[in-house]
């Protein structure tokens, strides 16, 4: 089933009202500060050295000298990728973010969900989220680098890992290990489109072919190697997020919800009732996330201001 956070207008539709809080994703609620872009950003075709100057930044911000390309958003890889490989076996480490599973199933593969590391051995393709989404599970570096040699093709999709960067294989990234990276949840510019793959030649080239020649917009390579050269921003947000995902889990205890795990993006807890927390969350325009998969399970995001969180605490007092 692929279903998503950020379907706040499907809860304005059931619910009503227009003044609601996203906390249904991942997404940092205080995003970097736009600034002023060059008109050329807006006007003219985006050029080589611009791609360029951006894939610096980020290689320097995820640390890695390995081969990339900027891409539409890591979505925009995740839907490549199924295409890159010949159909066979894909084992995917769950339960995680269902649109892996969704892309290989529509071109074909046979997709298997496994529980353990090494049940993903001896698959012709190999998918991990770390961190995980939604639990939050961080998996051993080492451990996923020796499993990449047990199986044809290893994706790491590292988008939650902006605040933990030890947990990175970016610089490991080469055909047989395919790492990606995301933009818009850390820095809060979801609307942006911009994300990274990261791995070995034949990959990289595959990717930039299928992309075409300008997969991403001169606003965003701009706006991105802006962002991402900014190491005082992204440090005091890693603080900052550490205060609030705390803040997050107290009031989680105060409602009688158990932590199950998340990043410092989003937590998720488990509740009585997941369906009926999320309509009482709902009643105070909180928008939240549930999963088909479990009755309980509920993520929430990090409210972005001292308004967000004194609607959130009030409406957890109600009764959520």
């Amino acid at each position: 089933m692929r279903d998503h956070g950020g379907n706040i207008d499907q809860a304005q539709a059931r619910f009503g009202g227009q003044d609601w809080i996203d906390l249904s994703t991942g997404i940092n609620r205080q995003p970097y500060p736009v600034p002023n872009l060059p008109a050329h950003v807006w006007t003219d075709l985006p050029t080589r050295s611009a791609q360029a100057a951006l894939m610096r930044a980020a290689r320097q911000a995820f640390g890695t000298d390995a081969l990339g390309v900027a891409l539409a958003g890591a979505q925009a890889a995740i839907q490549m990728i199924p295409r890159l490989l010949p159909v066979g076996e894909a084992r995917i480490l769950s339960p995680t973010y269902n649109e892996h599973a969704a892309c290989l199933r529509a071109v074909g593969w046979q997709v298997v969900e496994v529980d353990k590391i090494s049940a993903l051995a001896g698959a012709d393709l190999a998918i991990v989220v770390n961190p995980n989404n939604p639990d939050g599970r961080h998996h051993d570096p080492k451990q996923l680098r020796a499993i990449s040699q047990q199986v044809g093709c290893l994706v790491v999709d590292e988008s939650f890992a902006d605040p933990v960067p030890d947990v990175s294989l970016a610089a490991h990234a080469c055909d047989r290990l395919i790492v990606l990276r995301s933009f818009g949840k850390f820095w809060g510019l979801a609307g942006l489109r911009l994300g990274f793959a990261f791995a070995g030649p034949e990959v990289t080239t595959a990717l930039s072919q299928m992309a075409g020649p300008w997969p991403v917009s001169g606003a965003a390579l701009e706006l991105g190697r802006i962002a991402l050269d900014d190491s005082t921003w992204h440090d005091q947000t890693c603080t900052r997020l550490r205060a609030d995902s705390a803040r997050l889990d107290a009031l989680a205890q105060q409602a009688e919800w158990q932590l199950v795990g998340g990043t410092l993006l989003f937590r998720t807890y488990h509740t009585p009732d997941a369906a009926a927390a999320q309509t009482v969350l709902a009643a105070a325009q909180i928008w939240s996330r549930i999963f088909p998969y479990s009755p309980h399970w509920l993520r929430l995001g990090l409210p972005g201001n001292e308004t967000e969180w004194a609607r959130l605490e009030a409406a957890l007092q109600g009764g959520a």
